[in-house]
């Protein structure tokens, strides 16, 4: 495909707000992992989650509009803002925005289905109607910036953001719009922490990779990044690969390791290099043991000798937000020739031929494989260059 440049990255993360704070969190190795006191986790399995503890909207978005505005569309709109500030200048009318989450404005639905029963329809605030959608976050980025192109918000679990991203990336190299916003944006909620815990995916912590995982850390905030055609940028978009694995259940990853590995080579074919020209990967790897065993099985499959592999969701836990910043992190690892350090890794399993780093460290890095593997069976995959 047409090397798309990544010109401005806005970041709404726990424990950071802008890249340059984001940057500093992966630098010094801290996650932003803590108990929730958002809600009662009593009953629960677990009990931590990666929470935006420091988040100041009014910072971002006019008291009228934010009114109007759920936490979702917040994170979204002060990402968006964050990163048109860090590009510099403003974005063509033209300009499309491609958002990806998750679950969307759960909460939100909550508290207006609450009002509907409670008071009913004609007093029912209209208002959380209207952020009760998942598009929600996107529409108010374009509205909020004036942009006119291709508004789309993509949902495929934890895939969401790197959908988000070669859509964008794909629309821009066809010439439908003259740059994008792409990103994804997610928010724990009471209802949705409850369910994934009912369904055993949730871990105490985050481990990935590492042979004691027993389930993810679920994340929240958002990041946006700005795509469009330019000889600058943090780095360049140059390959997408997508996949099914067919052997996934809804709710669950599978042992599809032949899509996974079809997938990876994809996006580097798609990117016209061959497999020895990636220097590092920037893994899925999110603590569940089904998802990461199934991840390491392709990469080993694919790789005969495995390049760098770094696990960032150690940092700031799972979902389109998650998604979203791991991207950030490639894009950053290619800015600065330097790879992250995994944390939460200790031990892998058995047959496992590599370790995570676990260091931070110099390194030249052309090309960089970005891997996002959704329970359900999605698999999207994005070549990251310098």
């Amino acid at each position: 495909m047409t090397r798309i440049a990544i010109t401005g990255i806005g970041v709404i993360a726990p424990g950071a707000i802008g890249v340059d704070q984001f940057a500093a969190l992966l630098d010094n190795g801290k996650n932003a992992i803590a108990p929730i006191d958002r809600f009662d986790t009593t009953g629960l399995r677990a009990h931590n989650a990666a929470l935006v503890r420091d988040f100041v909207a009014k910072d971002f978005i006019s008291p009228m509009k934010l009114r109007r505005m759920n936490t979702l569309s917040r994170f979204g709109v002060a990402a968006a803002r964050l990163a048109t500030m860090d590009r510099g200048d403003g974005l063509p009318n033209a300009a499309g925005v491609a958002m990806g989450t998750a679950f969307g404005p759960v909460q939100t639905s909550v508290d207006y289905m609450q009002e509907y029963v409670e008071k009913g329809a004609a007093l029912a605030p209209p208002q959380l109607f209207a952020e009760s959608v998942a598009n929600a976050p996107g529409s108010h980025v374009g509205i909020e910036f004036g942009l006119r192109g291709f508004n789309v918000t993509l949902t495929q679990r934890e895939s969401s953001a790197l959908s988000a991203l070669m859509y964008a990336a794909s629309q821009v190299a066809k010439g439908t719009a003259p740059a994008a916003i792409a990103g994804g944006v997610e928010e724990v909620s009471e209802i949705v922490f409850a369910v994934l815990d009912r369904l055993d995916t949730l871990g105490f912590c985050s481990r990935p990779f590492d042979r004691s995982r027993d389930g993810m850390i679920i994340g929240e905030g958002g990041a946006a990044l700005i795509l469009e055609p330019s000889d600058r940028g943090y780095a360049f978009v140059s390959g997408f690969g997508i996949g099914r694995d067919r052997s996934a259940s809804i709710s669950d990853w599978g042992d599809g390791v032949d899509d996974v590995d079809a997938a990876m080579r994809a996006a580097i074919d798609d990117a016209e290099l061959s497999i020895d020209d990636i220097d590092a990967i920037y893994a899925s790897a999110n603590s569940t043991v089904r998802a990461d065993r199934l991840e390491y099985r392709a990469i080993q499959s694919l790789f005969r000798n495995v390049p760098a592999v770094v696990a960032t969701k150690g940092y700031f836990g799972e979902y389109a937000a998650g998604g979203a910043l791991q991207i950030v992190a490639a894009a950053l690892a290619i800015r600065d020739q330097k790879l992250h350090a995994s944390i939460g890794f200790s031990e892998g399993e058995d047959e496992m031929r590599f370790n995570p780093t676990t260091e931070q460290s110099s390194r030249e890095l052309r090309h960089v494989l970005v891997n996002s593997l959704s329970a359900g069976g999605g698999i999207v995959c994005a070549v990251l260059s310098r």
